[in-house]
């Protein structure tokens, strides 16, 4: 999946696009989305370096930011990081606060569904695959059918939502091998994928698996037959 990145001579406009998908995403949901987009954009609008990607800012002042008391703030920092789209890079600690930094790529996967509302000259800056299926400029990417089921089923199918192509080439021949103390084994084919998808997308897999089943703590691959 291509991932926009606020670097070069387009780095302004391209933090536009970011905060776009945000604003576009928002727009698109209920108002208990819209007010924790609302805010996430505050953050990264008042306090994020994109360059470092950090965002170093202690509790009473986003409280303060957000017209709301630390317990909001606790809970709503809480539910970002469920999301993904914050990781926390380093725990706050006496006279130092929490550095986090945010997951572009996350951000991307979640509001890929809504940038068609932005517009199709939108879809294809930010990757394609934004709802492309409606718009006749952008040819879309035939999402793949998963069949069976269990936990390891419901989650590929998330992943399959999310973008069909990097499902087909790596999620795809991936299968479940058991779940014990939380952590999800899953089998692959060989050496070279298991290295890979652990090596580049054992974050998106656990968020994947953490949003199906909050119990899921952790994920392992393990070699077809190994």
């Amino acid at each position: 999946m291509q991932v926009i990145r606020p670097v070069g001579r387009d780095a302004a406009a391209k933090k536009y696009d970011i905060l776009s998908a945000l604003m576009a995403h928002a727009l698109a949901g209920d108002k208990h989305r819209q007010r924790l987009v609302l805010r996430f954009m505050a953050l990264i609008t008042t306090r994020y370096n994109w360059q470092r990607n950090e965002l170093a800012i202690g509790q009473a002042e986003i409280a303060r930011l957000w017209s709301v008391d630390e317990r909001t703030v606790k809970r709503e920092m809480a539910r970002l990081r469920d999301l993904g789209w914050l990781e926390l890079k380093r725990a706050g600690a006496r006279g130092r606060v929490a550095v986090h930094g945010i997951s572009l790529e996350r951000v991307h996967l979640d509001t890929r569904g809504a940038w068609a509302n932005v517009g199709p000259d939108f879809v294809e800056r930010m990757g394609g695959q934004g709802r492309a299926e409606e718009s006749p400029t952008v040819v879309p990417f035939r999402r793949p059918a998963v069949q069976g089921e269990g936990l390891w089923a419901v989650i590929a199918r998330r992943l399959a939502e999310e973008d069909a192509q990097t499902y087909s080439a790596w999620f795809a021949s991936l299968s479940e091998a058991g779940i014990e103390d939380g952590c999800l084994t899953l089998r692959a084919p060989s050496r070279f994928h298991a290295a890979y998808v652990t090596g580049h997308l054992l974050d998106r897999l656990r968020m994947a698996a953490r949003r199906v089943d909050a119990t899921v703590t952790g994920v392992r691959l393990v070699v077809t037959g190994g």
